[in-house]
């Protein structure tokens, strides 16, 4: 797998001058860094090294990238350091540890990187005694860093000693490496953009994951715009496809050099989701001046984007030198990041590097200050694959992730994620909401909805005792309503299949409910129902019922719906109630004239009921629409003959 090398040291300790030597590229390329004599931009370079000492691997290829060491040229050396594998810690034998010496070493400890050599340049200047100090000045400073105990190599670019030596170690450091790439998320974050003669738009970056090859559709973020691969470069030779860990350029297509800048970063279409706030581990340096205190402004540096961004503490009022807290950076543009991706922060004033640390939560899900979900956002930096696919959907809340959504705020292989997502789904851990999204919620979250959803219906029966349940549809658009329609879909069948809820239709409530009535509404059905038995087949008026009770029809109709849900009453149009047993009687005299009748007029059926029109006309327009009869012109048929 590629590896790439990045420099680091102090301004004019001789970097971009050793990479020359070593490489034969001069990697200061603008007129303006020729005539001032200072690395201004990033270089990049490459090295054929030789099989390492007793090593087991053939020569291989080195992308190198140089950086500038000028205090106000940080934010570039940022850029380039954030996709390199290993440094050369550039210090010049004449000067030793000084100001951007320090602050590159921070630097390269705060994106994660863990090896290195140690290059101690222009010995040809110095005496030996002055170099055996210089080495026990470093070799005390590095102690408790990542370069501690790391080989140092005395070299001078001009006179070409301690050059095979330090070929030798580097020879031995990327046979040694064995960096962990994506192989399926392909992201380059570009470092250079311009215009090549007879090309066009061409933009270049190191690929910190993934593949890409002639011909692939890709997405540049944050800004979502589409483009195509036309050709591809790594190492200066012209190439179908570049695997993760080389040195690439690549040529775009569709688009114009204005439109693109350093920072914006390659994928493929909806793979990375922009945001203007993630949630990071930040460590404050020990060595910074000050704490970073809530709501501070900071220069936030990720992959080769600088941002201005406000540092927000999730836990604690100030983060002081030397403390880890969890904190939500909030920017002034989008960022598409992917979980355990590694960020900086720099101060105003003075303007240095003060904090860096891992990003856990790249999504825009909302974690409150002080909140239980700051434990959860905690638990993401230790956690095993499957604990940060729970506790990530955890922090989505009912919302939930998509499969795409997971691959970045997990940093999983898809065929991982998969796996985990299907062990998960056995154990009920996760729920697979939307097939055709792929989306998922946590077993955790469907069982906070669940027992959501069955205190709803409790509290539902307590306030409403006199109806039987509420309407699917009535309770999707209240408990629900903030709900996927999906979602509530899974909640719900969950339940109705452990019989947690019953359903008559399309109403819902829990199995023990019973329609109740208090002792005023239980005897008020009482007086209800005997005036409509004494009324029979001629049953009275509402209004004749109503008033001598002192009673509204809205104040009584609940107890009619319990009537009428029991069958002891059946409603035959507005304000018109028949006891069930008498109007059970006219239908069974209808239906006896049927018998002998093929049809049956008006006056028949005033006959046969003996009922006045008052009554006859609206019971045959209820036996019509309860299908009992079927209307003929004027006359009826009975629908079962």
């Amino acid at each position: 797998m590629p590896v790439i090398m990045g420099t680091a040291g102090h301004i004019d300790h001789g970097k971009t001058t050793l990479v020359k030597a070593l490489t034969g590229i001069d990697c200061d390329r603008l007129a303006e860094e020729k005539k001032r004599g200072i690395t201004i931009e990033l270089g990049f370079a490459f090295m054929d090294l030789p099989p390492a000492k007793g090593g087991k691997g053939g020569p291989r290829r080195l992308g190198v990238v140089d950086v500038p060491g000028h205090e106000r040229f940080v934010k570039n050396m940022v850029a380039g350091a954030a996709g390199i594998d290993f440094v050369v810690l550039v210090i010049a034998a004449d000067e030793g540890i000084m100001p951007q010496t320090r602050e590159h070493l921070e630097i390269c400890s705060l994106l994660g990187i863990k090896t290195g050599v140690v290059a101690l340049t222009k010995v040809d200047m110095v005496e030996p005694d002055w170099l055996a100090m210089v080495k026990e000045e470093v070799a005390g400073y590095l102690q408790g860093s990542f370069l501690e105990g790391a080989p140092m190599v005395p070299v001078s670019a001009h006179t070409g000693a301690g050059l095979p030596e330090l070929k030798d170690e580097l020879a031995k450091l990327a046979d040694a490496f064995q960096p962990h790439r994506r192989t399926d998320l392909f992201r380059l974050p570009v470092d250079r953009v311009f215009t090549m003669k007879g090309y066009g738009t061409v933009v270049t970056g190191t690929l910190v994951s993934g593949k890409v090859k002639v011909g692939d559709d890709i997405t540049v973020y944050p800004g979502g715009l589409p483009s195509k691969v036309r050709t591809l470069q790594s190492h200066g030779a012209q190439v179908e496809d570049v695997h993760a860990g080389s040195r690439t350029a690549v040529n775009l297509t569709g688009l114009e050099v204005e439109q693109l800048s350093r920072g914006d970063v390659l994928a493929r279409p909806g793979t990375l989701f922009p945001s203007l706030f993630w949630d990071v581990e930040l460590t404050c340096l020990k060595s910074s001046p000050r704490s970073i205190k809530h709501r501070k402004e900071v220069h936030f540096h990720h992959g080769a984007r600088e941002v201005m961004a406000r540092v927000y503490m999730l836990e604690g009022e100030a983060l002081e030198p030397g403390q880890t807290a969890m904190c939500r950076i909030r920017f002034t543009e989008p960022l598409a990041g992917v979980y355990g991706d590694r960020v900086v922060a720099r101060s105003f004033s003075p303007l240095r590097t003060i904090a860096g640390g891992r990003l856990l939560n790249p999504l825009p899900h909302r974690v409150k200050r002080f909140s239980p979900a700051v434990e959860t956002l905690r638990s993401l930096g230790q956690s095993a694959p499957e604990g940060i696919v729970l506790g990530q959907l955890s922090l989505a809340g009912t919302a939930g992730l998509t499969f795409a959504e997971l691959l970045v705020a997990t940093s999983m292989e898809s065929k991982a994620l998969d796996k985990a997502l299907q062990l998960m789904g056995g154990r009920q851990e996760a729920y697979l909401v939307d097939r055709e999204a792929r989306a998922y919620v946590s077993g955790q979250v469907a069982q906070q909805l669940s027992d959501g959803l069955l205190a709803h219906l409790a509290d539902y029966h307590v306030r409403e005792p006199m109806k039987p349940g509420v309407a699917r549809g009535g309770l999707a658009s209240t408990w629900g309503r903030k709900l996927s329609p999906k979602l509530f879909h899974l909640v719900l069948e969950s339940l109705l299949r452990k019989g947690a809820i019953a359903a008559e239709a399309e109403i819902l409530r829990l199995p023990g409910h019973k329609v109740s009535l208090a002792g005023d509404a239980a005897s008020l059905r009482q007086k209800l129902l005997d005036a409509y038995e004494a009324g029979g087949e001629t049953p009275p008026n509402l209004k004749d019922v109503l008033e001598p009770l002192n009673l509204t029809f809205k104040e009584a109709a609940p107890v009619f719906k319990v009537l009428l849900d029991e069958g002891r009453l059946v409603k035959v149009k507005e304000e018109m109630y028949f006891a069930k047993a008498a109007l059970d009687a006219v239908i069974e005299r209808t239906r006896a004239f049927f018998v002998d009748h093929e049809e049956m007029t008006p006056q028949d059926f005033r006959e046969v009921s003996k009922l006045s029109r008052k009554y006859a006309i609206p019971l045959l327009e209820h036996f019509d629409k309860e299908k009992l009869t079927v209307r003929v012109g004027d006359n009826r048929r009975w629908r079962k003959r």
